[in-house]
């Protein structure tokens, strides 16, 4: 069995077992939201939906997810989200720049949750192994989901899936951004290649850290501690 058919049975088997009718996920037309899309479409047919959520976004994004889409045969709705964006922004003229960048993943993933509830679906997120390790993700944005078929594959491995699940090359090839703000790319925020990432991650899970670069290793481990709110449980406070 290839492996992108053990992550299609795995699919099938948590909707099941949720007894939900569906998955809904927002389509972006970056490289794992396609992948995710056609893993998706794969497992349940014309049980998912496709959400395009444009928010102050690259016209570009919107036309790779419909190629994705009419790739793959994806059902889909564009839902525009510059105005209900614009709104509450006015509400804090004074916020920073990553308060307003992360409004556009928090609105994205409310308007996610509103479709699934509407339809008895759930919410399959596109964040990778590579991403969630260091915290490269918006809490209770693009981080919240109800199940992450991507979430223990590296960014190499989400790349070999891609060419064996037949992705548009364009859409392989573009840099990876969560098109936070014009010309964002995550390398260039995350100050490292997903290339070098991936190599670090393996080597700390493996303990083999001879040959890693001191630099990058202390980045990772940064990343690592400072976004580890992200990742556990949210603190209770026990009697």
């Amino acid at each position: 069995m290839k492996f992108s058919e053990k992550i299609v049975e795995w699919i099938k088997k948590q909707v099941k077992d949720t007894g939900k009718k569906g998955l809904v996920f927002g389509l972006s037309g970056g490289i794992d939201s396609a992948v995710l899309g056609a893993l998706l479409k794969k497992a349940l047919g014309d049980n998912v939906l496709g959400l395009i959520l444009p928010c102050k976004s690259n016209p570009k994004d919107e036309s790779l997810a419909k190629e994705a889409a009419q790739k793959f045969n994806i059902k889909t709705k564009i839902v525009k989200l510059d105005g209900v964006f614009n709104e509450i922004s006015k509400t804090n003229p004074d916020s920073n720049n990553l308060a307003q960048a992360n409004l556009k993943p928090r609105l994205r993933m409310t308007t996610m949750y509103y479709f699934a509830n509407s339809m008895d679906y759930l919410v399959a997120g596109a964040s990778n192994k590579s991403e969630i390790t260091v915290g490269y993700f918006t809490k209770f944005g693009d981080g919240g989901a109800d199940l992450l078929p991507l979430g223990n594959l590296l960014k190499k491995e989400v790349r070999a899936l891609a060419v064996e699940l037949e992705v548009p090359q364009e859409i392989i090839s573009r840099p990876p951004s969560a098109g936070l703000w014009d010309n964002q790319t995550d390398e260039t925020e995350m100050g490292i290649t997903y290339d070098e990432l991936d190599k670090v991650i393996v080597a700390i899970e493996k303990n083999e850290l001879e040959q890693i670069d001191k630099a990058l290793l202390s980045k990772v481990r940064g990343m690592m501690a400072t976004s580890k709110h992200k990742r556990g449980e949210i603190p209770v406070f026990k009697k």
